[in-house]
């Protein structure tokens, strides 16, 4: 056994090491004079008579058929790795583009690997019009396939890796968005771009006052060009801001048109209003959750989608003894995750006696300190909009505090309720479109 188990690492080691230039036809007509992994009988003819399974069985094995191509993408090189019978051939690219050398239109079929990044879902879409099986990779377990293995990482290894995962079938499979949660994303992208220059340029601006021993009163983001044009500021003073006022003008502007564009999407989307009419969640975090999760139908729970959001406690417990917690995860979407954040402590400050998810988190602030209380809100409250979601339910009080610990579950609502509530979530977007706030939660 040993002496077979050596013979096989060596094959393998063997293969690994070939390393050269990708070309298609000379890699197809080549493939039967590569070395085969030990153990596994001759390699049948498959030349031209590619199909659609990814299996074909041979004398009681059961042999990949489509090609597996693991690829990494990176910022000035593409790895391209791909498996031919046990054999390793490689690839080094410089852009996009000339991946359709290798895997273009009238190439053979593949199953092709990469992590997930900011052009993976346009070459998941490119590979998929190609007719290729493309598979983007969940980088929150890439470990798990073996990346990284050893301390030995670049981007050569990391692209057979990807190989050899998707050639076993065990890997960290990645959502892809809808196109249309896609646009949402991007939307909301470009929105909190400009929330930060604002706000560094509107930060900018007070420290310099500051520093000639000026101040102006705290007040909303948008009002701030008002309160400094009224403020008593000296001319020098005020010609040297000159250049930040007018960048913060344009963004300001440039603001508010792209608010008034996601209320048009708010307003067109059923879901996005649907999950407004909880407390403490307007246009921003309604948009957001749904831009992040997409379908409702793809988590088995609601605690899971807590999980997903990096708002679920770590766990250190081994040997039997008392489960120990500590921080949450803070895996998944951080934008989210810190939405449902600003979402809940709009709730704790809203003080109202009257809604279920105060008088709960009122119970943990009694006990934990403040910012614990807001963290364990956010995540009750991604469960919650999570179960209005799946049971196309407006937020119901009443229902909230009759809830089992399980979570919110389907009751029958009157029309009239409903027609309420939503008409209370459009209200929202109309005063961000007309009176902005200063919380990104409403």
């Amino acid at each position: 056994m040993q002496e077979g188990w050596r013979g096989a690492v060596g094959v393998w080691c063997a293969a690994a090491s070939i390393n050269r230039r990708w070309d298609v036809p000379a890699a197809a007509a080549d493939r039967g004079s590569h070395a085969k992994v030990t153990g596994l009988p001759p390699a049948a003819q498959t030349a031209g008579a590619l199909t659609s399974s990814r299996t074909q069985v041979i004398e009681g094995y059961r042999r990949p058929v489509m090609r597996i191509v693991g690829i990494d993408l990176g910022v000035d090189h593409i790895h391209v790795c791909e498996i031919v019978e046990g054999v390793v051939q490689r690839a080094s690219l410089r852009r996009l583009s000339e991946l359709e050398r290798i895997l273009g239109p009238g190439s053979e079929p593949a199953q092709v690997g990469f992590e997930a990044c900011r052009e993976g879902w346009h070459v998941y879409d490119q590979l998929k019009e190609w007719g290729h099986e493309p598979v983007m990779l969940d980088t929150t377990r890439i470990r798990q396939i073996g990346v990284g293995q050893h301390r030995r990482k670049n981007d050569a290894l990391d692209a057979e890796v990807i190989a050899r995962a998707i050639e076993s079938g065990r890997y960290p499979k990645a959502h892809v968005l809808s196109p249309a949660r896609r646009k949402l994303r991007a939307q909301l992208s470009i929105r909190s771009a400009l929330v930060e220059t604002r706000t560094k340029h509107i930060v900018t601006i007070r420290g310099l006052m500051r520093a000639m021993g000026l101040r102006i009163a705290s007040s909303r983001p948008d009002c701030f060009l008002k309160k400094l044009e009224e403020a008593p500021v000296p001319e020098t003073l005020r010609a040297e801001l000159a250049p930040l006022v007018a960048v913060l003008e344009v963004v300001q502007e440039q603001l508010e048109r792209k608010d008034e564009e996601l209320v048009a999407l708010a307003k067109a989307d059923d879901t996005v209003k649907l999950l407004a009419t909880a407390p403490g969640v307007g246009l921003i975090v309604a948009a957001t959750f749904v831009s992040v999760i997409d379908q409702a139908s793809r988590f088995k729970s609601a605690q899971a989608v807590g999980s997903y959001l990096g708002l679920a406690p770590s766990e250190s417990t081994t040997g039997g003894t008392k489960p120990r917690l500590g921080s949450i995860t803070k895996h998944g979407n951080s934008m989210a995750r810190a939405m449902l954040v600003q979402a809940a402590w709009q709730i704790i400050r809203s003080k109202d006696e009257n809604d279920p998810l105060y008088q709960w988190v009122q119970h943990i602030r009694a006990k934990r300190t403040g910012k614990v209380a807001a963290t364990a809100l956010a995540r009750k409250l991604a469960t919650v909009l999570y179960a209005m979601w799946r049971d196309d339910n407006v937020y119901d009080g009443g229902k909230e505090a009759r809830a089992s610990r399980r979570g919110v579950t389907r009751s029958a609502q009157t029309e009239q309720l409903r027609a309420l509530k939503l008409h209370k979530a459009e209200g929202k977007f109309e005063r961000r479109k007309h009176k902005p706030v200063i919380s990104e939660a409403t």
